[in-house]
């Protein structure tokens, strides 16, 4: 039997997010349900003006059940709340549901989605957006951008800037907090962050 090419079919017609969580948990619309140790659907509500979205989970991500909750996790919670944005009332979810890893030894080490689990993975992000209705779309890197916008993207282009394509709400694109993750303690880290929240700000409630 061939390999199911996307998640519609376990998709319900249900707009309701325990509905759609709860069907995630059955998602095999590509092969990354199987090592990883479960699915990480979002945190939220469906009343949240702001809608993040990131690449996929973490190894934290995965064992915890949670998105962002992880050392990346952590700069971004920072950063929501420099911007004015409060976490608990925004919506969180990543473009892939499932955690990509290549194992090290006793490690998982992070392997990024390939095109095909952007598009397997993208009826979950539609009815997501359905059912959340945010007024703005936060990318959270070039992964998440894309598949947000439906096109490759180059973040240093198009960062900062509120974009009309989506219909009926805003997108912003930015860097995802572990490209700041991985300057901490470096010099260009408070400038990297500091871009971070600037572009936050864009769609806190009070912009």
């Amino acid at each position: 039997m061939a390999e199911q090419t996307d998640a519609s079919p376990w998709v319900p017609a249900s707009r309701e997010l325990p509905d759609l969580e709860s069907a995630a948990h059955e998602c095999r619309g590509c092969e990354l349900w199987r090592p990883a140790t479960q699915v990480v659907f979002s945190t939220g509500t469906r009343s949240a003006g702001v809608m993040l979205v990131g690449e996929q989970p973490g190894d934290q991500e995965d064992r915890q059940g949670e998105p962002f909750v992880g050392p990346a996790g952590r700069v971004l919670d920072d950063a929501l709340e420099a911007a004015g944005i409060d976490r608990a009332a925004a919506y969180l979810t990543n473009a892939v549901k499932h955690f990509r890893f290549e194992p090290r030894g006793k490690r998982r080490i992070h392997a990024k989605p390939e095109l095909r689990h952007l598009v397997a993975c993208h009826p979950w992000l539609d009815a997501e957006l359905e059912a959340v209705a945010p007024r703005a779309v936060v990318a959270l890197g070039a992964t998440a951008a894309r598949a947000v916008l439906g096109r490759p993207v180059k973040i240093g282009e198009i960062r900062g800037k509120l974009l009309d394509e989506l219909p009926d709400r805003v997108a912003l694109v930015t860097t995802h907090p572990s490209a700041v993750l991985r300057l901490r303690g470096r010099e260009g880290y408070d400038e990297a962050f500091g871009d971070l929240v600037a572009d936050l700000r864009l769609v806190a409630p009070d912009a």
